[in-house]
């Protein structure tokens, strides 16, 4: 059974090759840092601020340079200006100036400070302009309440996230 049967084999064909010119990779690495979307940002995390007086930190640095509202936070911090208080104005005292409530938050003031220079220096190091810094986003948001044991009851610690980018004044977030 087997002699007439025939099994047919496959030749395959011979196709010379011919060889491989070898072609050599140059790889740019830049030593610079390069501006990603010409931002910068700073992140501060379970602040034990006020969640009151950082939305209106917040609101009264928005849209101002950073230098110009450090100088401002600074004027908070030796009581010359107050931070007006437009949302969380219950039984606020007047100011004097053009503001109607105002207080004068040293400690947001102070943690404000410290963000902003953090910002600053971000922002060199992206290789950004840090003169021509304009603040685009400042946002507070409430952080957890954590308990603090008291003799007789506890009570919960203040916590706030807070975070503000800053762009170049000539670049417009899309």
């Amino acid at each position: 059974m087997t002699e007439g049967k025939k099994t047919q084999t496959k030749e395959t064909p011979v196709v010379e090759t011919k060889p491989i010119k070898k072609v050599e990779v140059k790889k740019v690495i830049e030593t610079k840092t390069t501006k990603k979307d010409g931002f910068a940002k700073v992140r501060g995390q379970n602040m034990k601020v006020s969640f009151k007086f950082s939305v209106e930190a917040c609101s009264f640095i928005r849209g101002k340079q950073v230098d110009s509202a450090i100088k401002h936070l600074e004027m908070v911090l030796a009581k010359k200006m107050a931070i007006p208080m437009k949302r969380f104005n219950r039984d606020q005292a007047h100011k004097p100036g053009k503001i109607a409530a105002g207080r004068y938050p040293e400690k947001v003031s102070d943690a404000f400070i410290n963000l902003l220079n953090t910002l600053k220096s971000n922002a060199e190091d992206k290789g950004l302009n840090a003169k021509n810094l304009v603040i685009t986003k400042a946002i507070a948001n409430k952080g957890p309440g954590r308990w603090k044991h008291s003799r007789i009851r506890g009570r919960q610690m203040k916590s706030t996230h807070v975070e503000i980018e800053a762009a170049e004044s000539g670049v417009v977030k899309k």
